[in-house]
């Protein structure tokens, strides 16, 4: 038996076949299902014989359908929340009403399941570490604002974007995200399945005619400066780890060039493995 209470439910992102037995099992037990387009969702649930009564809950009422909602919650009902894809509440509806719930003291449960976000990065080959973004802005002014922040954060970065303003967005990653690798992931789990991957600087904007949304994910950063200076690093190593300890020598070369202390520390470890077995 499930509890009463809100239950975020994953569905496939494509391919049915998707779905987990856990996520079939609360919707059949729902009392109410929660989903952003209700003919997209009957397509799923009358894929696996599940009749339930659906309340239609997007962005454009969320709000003003919250306590109707909690209302329903508060009877004691369980109810789950669907979007049109993929897990609920990243980049779609239904952090309002979590915060309510658990403002209430509603119960909220996960039901995990398939991800476009954890899909593309997990083929990307870039960095593990890696920030969610979402949707970005439409206007470049604002669009250029946000990328000027996240340019110096040295994860990778996943984006929402849709098909027919990759060129749009890609003109402006040319811009702050010069450097980099970028992987372009279109219809994940679908039958037109495909990954693009390029370097930022090389993609040819006229090049791509996709359609759809995309799930976008860039490299982390690369600090050039770090390789085309090694020797000169190296060279100031060797002096200061004289007079200091590895550690102040990679606090204070960090401080001094600007530079990972990731890469200090190695250069640090190769001159005093050098010295050791001299």
């Amino acid at each position: 038996m499930f509890k009463s209470g809100l239950y975020i439910v994953s569905t496939p992102i494509g391919n049915l076949n998707d779905i987990t037995f856990r996520s079939l099992e609360i919707l059949k037990n729902s009392d109410i299902i929660l989903c952003e387009d209700t003919r997209r969702s009957l397509k799923l649930l009358n894929n696996f014989n599940i009749k339930k009564k659906l309340i239609s809950y997007h962005k454009f009422n969320e709000k003003k359908d919250l306590l109707k909602v909690i209302n329903y919650l508060k009877e004691g009902k369980i109810l789950s929340l669907i979007s049109d894809a993929g897990t609920p509440v990243l980049s779609d509806p239904g952090l309002i009403l979590i915060r309510e719930c658990i403002k209430n003291n509603i119960n909220v449960t996960p039901i995990p399941g398939a991800s476009s976000i954890t899909a593309a990065v997990s083929i990307s080959g870039f960095d593990d570490k890696y920030l969610f973004y979402g949707f970005l802005p439409k206007t470049l002014n604002e669009l250029n604002k946000i990328l000027k922040e996240l340019r110096n954060i040295n994860y990778s970065i996943v984006f929402f974007i849709p098909a027919n303003k990759i060129n749009f967005y890609l003109n402006s990653f040319k811009i702050f995200f010069s450097g980099r690798k970028l992987l372009i992931a279109r219809e994940i789990t679908k039958m037109y399945e495909t990954f693009y991957r390029y370097e930022i600087d090389k993609i040819k904007l006229t090049d791509l005619n996709l359609k759809g949304e995309l799930t976008v994910v860039i490299s982390k950063k690369i600090n050039k400066d770090t390789f085309k200076n090694s020797k000169e690093i190296h060279k100031q190593a060797m002096k200061y780890l004289k007079k200091y300890s590895v550690k102040d020598v990679v606090e204070l070369i960090s401080i001094k060039e600007k530079i990972s202390k990731k890469e200090i520390y190695k250069i640090c470890l190769t001159i005093k493995k050098d010295e050791k077995n001299s």
